[in-house]
């Protein structure tokens, strides 16, 4: 299927964004296509023992002679969870050696469990369980009071996930969109937004993948005057993988005739398994398989105490109930303190490690934590965007990275969000391949969180865009906004980062008519046979300081940055620090502060994550 073109208005020739006039101190460099290198910058020899250092300690005698105690108090610094307290070290503990779980999942998890002391302290005490499942008479559903009836039409192509509250109250489909219960801030409720199209940006090779999507919303329902923005965010309820969700069923011995049951879930208090809902007790009619699916993130999320001792106390397996409780103890801190700020681990990775464990799936929602929407920056002009092949349907147009961490079973485990995104999109390309029309659906709604790159975004003044990997997408909404608009005093430049522009350079020629004036890339890839530096896009941010300096200072001048904030984010702010230190001649600590200032200001906006 060809992909419609929207319509655009087209750009005057004669304001093609110029580079600002030269001054007598400096001049604004051009943007244009780059893939020049440095060479590595070679690692600097660690620095010598200081001659004055005087060793003062070298064993428990000398600690006793010097704090006056029979031993050492151990504090670590605080991982969460639940891992910070004190103990201390006593002379007189009894170890013994317990045999750990001997499987896959449990090898996987690296836990530094040696000696287990006979004795245990500190050993937290069960965490209560605040959610029961009921069962329902002749599972007739009851009416809740927190479900608003959102029919589903089966006699046409698509499906009316629109809030009906007067209707009367209809089934959803909760394979393809959460329950009804699950919503952003009242009255808002998830919309199932139509996949128009999909493709992949990136090329064969490229380091990540990532995703193009056009979303359809021509029947977005009003809410109270919230529209979609340029540079805006839309929220997506994305479900668990179903794979995922079902093994978590077999782990936890659920029979197949009740997962998709009706129960009456009973909750004591707090927001769950709504999003943003008031705090307050619920009794809602749902299915086990719901409420793993749509409401509680099985995979994002460390371990924490409380969750190890729940697991610790249905474990029927004595040793495994032993490593179990002391991870939750004070003498096992320093493990589980490794454990917990390593590579986080699923919860079926955990019942796959300790295989005696099968904690009653209401004791485990009760400590499960709470699975969160994903926001999405658009990528387009959305106030731009009618296709007249698709009846003038109205589009909004997102991209998204996947991303992926190392899994036990020595797969690639994808994110919640990215990997429910690739999934649809797999589909629908393998679909369209086919020559087949295919209904997909992506659960989401407006951005409700302030967003700073739709709220600071104006009309007037030069601006400088600076991105790496997905975070350049909403800056093509820039673009495409101000040069629709054009006149002679909107100026736009991109600084656009990328390992390597043959695979993962995002919208390429998809940027406006005059894409080759104002945006350059930068490529963090070395040159062939290994011969090639590297450059990133904060290098680029040094080289062009005089065009940062002109725009900063200049009357609505604004610099925008996007992307993530370890290693782009950090380095970029670097550079527009020593930035300033070059052209206004100031101190470290006078530039910090100046771009503090014009963040308070709004003229520099960073959105990194």
């Amino acid at each position: 299927m060809s992909r419609p073109m929207a319509i655009r208005t087209a750009t005057t020739s004669h304001c093609i964004p110029e580079e600002p006039n030269p001054s007598p101190r400096s001049t604004a460099p051009s943007l244009t296509y780059s893939s020049s290198s440095d060479e590595p910058e070679e690692p600097q020899p660690p620095r010598q023992r200081r001659a004055s250092t005087r060793l003062i300690s070298q064993n428990a005698a000398d600690v006793q002679r010097l704090i006056g105690e029979t031993g050492t108090k151990l504090i670590e610094k605080c991982c969460g969870g639940g891992c910070c307290m004190a103990i201390t070290k006593n002379d007189q503990l009894t170890f013994e050696r317990v045999p750990l779980p001997d499987n896959d999942a449990y090898r996987a998890l690296q836990l530094n469990v040696g000696l287990i002391p006979t004795t245990l302290s500190s050993i937290p005490e069960l965490p209560p369980k605040t959610v029961s499942l009921l069962p329902i008479k002749n599972d007739i559903p009851a009416a809740s009071p927190a479900d608003s009836a959102i029919p589903v039409t089966q006699n046409s192509d698509s499906i009316d996930f629109t809030p009906h509250p007067t209707a009367e109250r209809q089934e959803v489909d909760t394979k393809i969109h959460p329950p009804n219960f699950v919503q952003p801030h009242p009255p808002y409720n998830v919309y199932s937004a139509r996949i128009f199209s999909a493709r992949e940006l990136t090329k064969p090779g490229a380091e990540k993948r990532t995703y193009h999507f056009d979303l359809d919303v021509t029947d977005y329902p009003e809410e109270l005057g919230v529209d979609f923005k340029v540079g805006g965010a839309i929220g997506v309820s994305a479900p668990n993988d179903a794979s995922s969700v079902d093994a978590l069923l077999d782990l936890l011995l659920i029979p197949r005739f009740q997962r998709d049951r009706k129960v009456l879930l009973k909750t004591g208090g707090g927001r769950w398994p709504t999003v943003w809902g008031d705090e307050q007790a619920r009794e809602l009619v749902t299915t086990r398989r719901d409420l793993l699916t749509w409401c509680s993130d099985i995979q994002s999320y460390p371990p924490t105490k409380p969750l190890l001792r729940l697991l610790a106390e249905y474990a029927t397996n004595p040793d495994e109930k032993k490593v179990l409780l002391y991870l939750c103890s004070a003498e096992g801190q320093g493990v589980f303190c490794d454990f917990r700020t390593g590579p986080h681990v699923t919860i079926n990775q955990l019942l796959t490690a300790f295989p005696s464990c099968k904690p009653p799936l209401d004791h485990l929602l009760s400590h499960l934590q709470q699975l969160m929407p994903r926001f999405y920056s658009l990528s387009n002009d959305p106030h731009e965007s009618c296709v007249p092949a698709a009846g003038c349907s109205r589009l909004i147009e997102i991209a998204v990275t996947v991303h992926e961490s190392p899994n036990w079973t020595g797969s690639a485990r994808t994110g919640v969000g990215s990997g429910f995104f690739e999934r649809q999109a797999q589909a629908f390309i393998a679909a369209e391949a086919c020559g087949e029309t295919i209904d997909l659906r992506i659960p989401m709604f407006k951005g409700l969180m302030a967003n700073p790159l739709a709220r600071e975004f104006v009309s007037d003044g030069p601006m400088l865009l600076i991105g790496a990997g997905v975070g350049v997408a909403p800056f093509r909404g820039f673009v495409q906004r101000r040069l629709k608009n054009a006149n002679c005093a909107n100026k736009v430049w991109v600084l656009q980062g990328v390992r390597d522009s043959l695979l993962d350079e995002l919208y390429s020629g998809e940027w406006g008519v005059h894409e080759s004036e104002v945006k350059k890339v930068v490529q963090s890839r070395g040159g062939k046979g290994g011969g090639g530096g590297k450059k990133y896009v904060q290098d680029e941010v040094r080289a062009q300081a005089d065009l940062v300096w002109w725009i900063i200072n200049s009357l609505d001048g604004r610099v925008f940055v996007c992307g993530s904030s370890k290693g782009m984010g950090e380095g970029v702010e670097s550079a527009l620090v020593e930035v300033a230190m070059k052209k206004g001649n100031l101190s470290f600590e006078e530039a910090k502060g100046f771009w503090g200032l014009k963040k308070e200001a709004g003229q520099y906006i960073a959105e990194t994550w």
